[in-house]
């Protein structure tokens, strides 16, 4: 066989062409090209063969078939070993050294107005994959070019001879990032192919367009599914929007976890991809019923407790908010939801008639997903920032009862009650933007420092926010006398005025506060205050990362946190414990650090 080496070109770009195919002329490289490449070859004046002089066939079916042919493939694909080079000389094959090759331009295709399936079909190159795959399959010994830009740096070291022992070799490392190179442009361009299809034979199904990304100026917008034939969730009532999935797809697993780890019905309220509430199904006493604004409702069952609890922890942040549901839905939870200002709700399933009243809500709008409770999703996942893909492996640590066993303080006491708002806290943290707090009591959250950069910002926000759960529970705020045709959201916002001692002093906003009550409350005084806090007890800390200063303990004690359970690691681990003992809280180190971006 001849030792000219061999260059195979096929190439729709056809960008610095000129200048590639002059230093193969120079360099005695004998040059096969297809179809058009091998007519603009001929025009420029160099000497070229066409794919046919080798395969002994002409391009058939339009040009679909040109290059598909085992004399071209053999070719690349053979290895400097025996046995290949028996099976090149029985079929009379010769090794070909270079492949340039790069692919019809299916994105601008498709890009185009109008464009129909058969025009995108006509674009979807599959001789040249097939190339570009080869070459680079075999890049130990052949060298791919797919990208004009790389003819200049190629050409530098083909005609440097002092690279290698025969003159034209190229080196190992330029080899390997030309194969990369090539493997990535494939594997894009079948990305590409497959999210046209996807949309055109699957939407509905594996993919839903949805109407803009987190901002109306962000389009296009979509959510798929490619390991799957459908998504893992069903949309049955409403069309959910881009910051409504992410709040759907983090407060699912959130409900899923809680309730496997503690085997009770629970509740999430999500907004803005972190909790407002989350909380498991215990019974309500008579105050809670009041506070949650579900008094006098007879029947409640413990899913609908659970959503009462979850929705009544923050009322202020929970307004508007995502429901996740860790049960079937009833009817009296989907009748709690129904009086409440909400975008959607994701849950296993739903009765008929709870769906019924659902799907009446926001004149037919409210946005209702039917999750797969059986879907698990891959254990890598991938994000992309500023152009940038994030990998790692998902979150899938296990919170229960054996996350809280390692007790480093003296007072050892842990009773079940205070395991299950650990378990209610940690959780919700693994679900929160950090750095996070959590305070929780009687199975729910009471207060979630979310995304601050400071620690004990996180501690003192969710610590304020607890403050505020406990002060709607002040016979000052059970008796307050409301105007007539007061609603939900004015009641809440006038309550939280008046528990944070922020009552309006001057117009028009004093006005519009005491425009809400039928007869003004007094202001709690700081006596009241101080000794109303005194008696909020048995409160569970849970933070997704170590304490560096003990002044967290300090600001958590004050909002009767008994119970603390945070990673360690700070060199000031001393100084935090010494602090919760000086106190008597029970401090448990919990192995898992729990950031979530």
């Amino acid at each position: 066989m001849s030792q000219q080496m061999i260059a195979i070109i096929s190439v729709y770009d056809k960008s610095n062409l000129e200048t590639l195919v002059k230093g193969f002329s120079e360099n005695n490289i004998r040059i096969i090209a297809s179809g058009g490449t091998s007519k603009l070859i001929r025009s420029l004046g160099y000497k070229v063969e066409d794919v046919s002089s080798i395969t002994k066939a002409p391009e058939m079916l339009g040009g679909r078939v040109k290059t598909l042919h085992p004399a071209v493939h053999g070719g690349i694909l053979a290895r400097d070993i025996d046995s290949d080079e028996t099976d090149l000389k029985s079929q009379n094959i010769e090794k070909i050294d270079f492949v340039v090759c790069n692919l019809y331009p299916f994105k601008e295709t498709i890009a185009k107005e109008n464009v129909t399936i058969a025009d995108a079909v006509e674009e979807i190159d599959i001789g040249g994959v097939t190339l570009l795959r080869a070459a680079a399959k075999n890049h130990e010994r052949v060298t791919i070019l797919s990208d004009p830009n790389d003819y200049e740096k190629f050409l530098v070291e083909l005609n440097d001879k002092t690279i290698g022992d025969m003159p034209g070799e190229i080196s190992k490392s330029l080899k390997n990032q030309f194969a990369l190179k090539a493997f990535e442009q494939t594997a894009n361009y079948d990305s590409m192919i497959s999210d046209y299809f996807r949309k055109q034979y699957s939407s509905n199904k594996s993919q839903i367009t949805l109407r803009y990304g987190a901002n109306p100026h962000q389009k296009p917008a979509q959510a798929f599914i490619a390991s799957r034939e459908e998504l893992p969730f069903k949309v049955l009532g409403g069309s959910p929007g881009y910051i409504n999935l992410l709040d759907a797809l983090n407060s699912w697993p959130l409900v899923k976890e809680i309730s496997a780890s503690l085997n009770l019905p629970a509740a999430a309220s999500f907004k803005h991809v972190s909790p407002a509430g989350v909380a498991v199904g215990l019974p309500l006493n008579d105050v809670e019923k009041q506070i949650y604004y579900v008094n006098g409702i007879e029947g409640l069952t413990p899913l609908a407790c659970a959503y009462a609890r979850a929705r009544g922890a923050d009322r202020m942040s929970s307004f508007g908010d995502w429901i996740a549901l860790s049960n079937i839905v009833d009817v009296p939870t989907a009748q709690l939801i129904s009086k409440e200002v909400s975008d959607g709700i994701i849950a296993p399933g739903f009765e008929p008639e709870a769906l019924e009243i659902l799907q009446k809500k926001k004149n037919g709008k409210y946005c209702v997903l039917q999750i797969d409770p059986n879907y698990e999703p891959e254990q890598i996942e991938t994000r992309q920032v500023y152009g940038v893909s994030l990998q790692q492996k998902r979150n899938d640590a296990i919170i229960n009862k054996n996350t809280f066993r390692e007790i480093i303080s003296k007072n050892k006491s842990l009773n079940e009650q205070a395991i299950i708002d650990l378990t209610v806290a940690t959780l919700s943290l693994k679900y929160t933007q950090s750095n996070s707090v959590c305070y929780a009591k009687n199975g729910m959250v009471i207060g979630l420092g979310a995304g601050q950069q400071s620690r004990v910002h996180c501690t003192r926000l969710a610590g304020d926010k607890a403050d505020n759960w406990w002060f709607r529970q002040h016979p000052k705020v059970l008796g307050m006398k409301w105007a007539k045709g007061t609603k939900r959201p004015e009641k809440a916002n006038a309550i939280d005025l008046f528990v944070t001692n922020q009552v309006p002093t001057e117009q028009p906003e004093k006005s519009d506060y005491e425009s809400k009550f039928e007869t003004l409350p007094e202001p709690l005084t700081e006596v009241e205050r101080k000794e109303w806090m005194s008696q909020l007890t048995d409160v569970v800390l849970s933070s997704d990362a170590f304490f560096p200063f003990p002044d967290n303990v300090y600001r958590a004690v004050r909002s009767g946190v008994k119970y603390i359970a945070a990673p360690t690691g700070s060199v000031m681990d001393k100084e935090v414990l010494k602090a919760a003992d000086s106190f008597d809280v029970v401090y448990i180190e919990n192995p898992i650090r729990l950031f979530h971006h």
